[in-house]
């Protein structure tokens, strides 16, 4: 469609909550327009967000939530064509359009766009960008599947000539099954990595790289790629770029590289250098060799923007973080508890490295819940047990809505914590299926100095805090 509604029009966000419906909600408020929508997920942080702006989603999908027709419809890619809601805009002949439409013709329109894509990295990648380009006095626009701390929401509607996209893999809508970084007009490109994933829409590895395929040749020659040189399927795509493509990480070949790494805690330091040349010390408050990569790229991308390294220190050093990524809920009694959105093993295994390296010698526990659609599935089974070894302590959750997986498809949690205990020899894995039962255990059996870390890309029942809550007695 072409004819959008005027300011002050109604338009209807069908799965309202999602991690990055909630932001275009925001954007779409701030643009005058009266927003309403519904979804099935109702929890913190998305909920909360969309509270603040005084939009309360309605409960459930059902016609009646249609009552006072919408000027227009967006449909995330969440909900299916048989979804009752979706069903009656149909019926009335309600225009609409997916999530990925929207963002192109409401944030990005004419500007120049920067995509950050790739299996790990994107939301926290995509926001230091866009901060990046902020503290530069760019005025940046952004869209961000998260809540960068930095900032009011995961959107802004800049002035200034860039608009800076987390560039999501997944198909963009049930009438749309092309990947939503398609409708992104992408000038400048970060791929952070490319492992298989969304084992619900790509069959294997090879399907997954034909979809990052189709992004890297809608850059135009006058574009720029910027690969992380340690994922070989990244680089092998990169082959198809009719623009400059530069690479950065620890493989080959050389492009950007970090170099002289240290860690105390929260913070990182780092010394990026191109074919050798030292840009200087960087300090980024975050932790973990994947998050320095995630600096590393950003920091490549700005010098090839032209923003001086002095200001890009300053900005650096200022950022925030994104909420769920490494966020710090609380201590009780000097037991950290830590929040985090990783939901594939090598995600998984970032995050229990880097908090080990900025907590030595401290007892780890990880937390985690199979919610994602591929971790729901057996498909990375021994390698969630390898990497959840890792830590001292392991938790393991009931899939969430299991009744969405075949049985012959579902991943094990028993068989994951059997094989743990296995392979560790001292019993440190259980499998605690309901997650109201978790915090009660967890104040039992932590000890002083304990780090908590919760892995779930979902609500995972505000176990969170919880956790404080019975620490807290």
């Amino acid at each position: 469609m072409n004819d959008l509604p005027g300011r002050g029009g109604h338009v209807h966000l069908v799965a309202i909550c999602g991690v990055g419906m909630a932001p275009l909600a925001g954007l779409l408020h701030s643009r005058g327009y009266r927003v309403t929508g519904s979804d099935e997920n109702v929890y913190p942080p998305m909920s909360s967000y969309l509270a603040g702006l005084g939009i309360h989603p309605l409960s459930g999908y059902r016609e009646e939530n249609l009552a006072e027709r919408p000027d227009l419809a967006i449909i995330g890619n969440a909900v299916s064509g048989n979804n009752p809601e979706v069903q009656a805009i149909l019926r009335l002949g309600i225009p609409y359009l997916s999530f990925p439409q929207a963002l192109g013709k409401f944030l990005i329109g004419s500007k120049r766009s920067i995509v950050i894509a790739g299996t790990h990295g994107k939301t926290t990648t995509t926001a230091l960008m866009a901060w990046v380009l902020t503290k530069a006095g760019l005025d940046p626009s952004f869209f961000v599947g998260g809540i960068p701390i930095n900032f009011s929401g995961g959107f802004r509607d800049g002035a200034g000539p860039w608009a800076v996209l987390e560039g999501d893999e997944y198909d963009s809508a049930f009438f749309d099954k092309g990947p939503k970084f398609l409708h992104y007009k992408p000038e400048k490109v970060i791929l952070t990595s490319l492992e298989f994933d969304h084992a619900d829409i790509y069959r294997d590895l090879e399907h997954l790289k034909s979809a990052f395929l189709r992004l890297v040749e809608l850059i135009p020659p006058t574009g720029t790629l910027l690969v992380c040189n340690e994922y070989e399927a990244v680089k092998e795509i990169s082959k198809a770029a009719r623009c400059p493509v530069t690479f950065y990480g620890k493989g080959e070949p050389k492009g950007w590289e970090a170099k002289n790494l240290r860690a105390h805690e929260s913070r990182s330091w780092f010394e990026p250098l191109q074919q050798g040349a030292s840009d200087g010390v960087t300090e980024i408050p975050m932790m973990g060799q994947h998050n320095v990569s995630n600096a590393l790229a950003v920091h490549a991308m700005a010098r090839e923007l032209g923003i001086d390294r002095q200001v890009l220190r300053q900005a650096f050093k200022g950022f925030s973080g994104v909420k769920r990524r490494q966020e710090i809920k609380g201590t009780i009694g000097n037991i950290t508890v830590i929040d985090d959105f990783a939901h594939h093993p090598t995600a998984v295994n970032g995050t229990i490295e880097a908090i080990r390296s900025a907590y030595p010698g401290r007892r780890l526990w990880a937390i985690f819940e199979p919610r994602s659609h591929t971790s729901r599935r057996q498909v990375f089974e021994h390698e969630f047990a390898a990497t959840l070894a890792g830590a001292d302590r392991v938790v393991l959750a009931g899939l969430y809505r299991p009744d969405k997986i075949p049985p012959t498809d579902r991943l094990s949690p028993e068989k994951v914590v059997s094989e743990i205990n296995r392979s560790c020899r001292d019993g440190r894995a259980v499998f605690i299926e309901r997650a109201e039962d978790i915090p009660p255990y967890v104040a039992r059996e932590a000890k002083t100095g304990d780090i908590i870390v919760v892995m779930s890309n979902g609500g995972f029942d505000g176990v969170q805090e919880k956790i404080l809550q019975a620490l807290a007695g």
